[in-house]
């Protein structure tokens, strides 16, 4: 991944992050949701965005995912008005398991040393 390419990902990072906080109504899109990652193609024409929630106010993950698809216009739209891009790329969310994933590792980890 080149320089360039990290940096417009950290500032789209940024901004959807501080949009899905002070924006975005959907009751399906809770506080509790991070952008933990985006990738976006060679061109800057797509961007691969990576969710991830914390606590269990979101059972279902197919149901933030439609959230995230939902608004995804809108966010396209306000990223356009905020960053200063030759192309606003087209959005798409995938869900991040890696937050569960090492919670469940430290729990592990710590049952092994209070059974030692």
């Amino acid at each position: 991944m080149s320089r360039r390419s990290e940096r417009t990902g950290k500032l789209i990072q940024r901004e959807i992050s501080e949009l899905l906080e002070r924006e975005v109504n959907d009751p399906r899109l809770s506080k509790l949701i991070s952008v933990t990652e985006v990738e976006l193609s060679p061109d800057f024409k797509h961007a691969k965005i990576f969710v991830s929630t914390l606590g269990s106010e979101i059972n279902n993950k197919e149901e933030m995912l439609a959230g995230f698809n939902n608004a995804s216009g809108f966010l396209r739209k306000e990223l356009a008005s905020h960053l200063k891009l030759k192309y606003t790329p087209q959005l798409s969310f995938h869900y991040d398991d890696s937050i569960e994933r090492g919670a469940r590792l430290l729990k592990l980890m710590e049952e092994l040393t209070t059974t030692e």
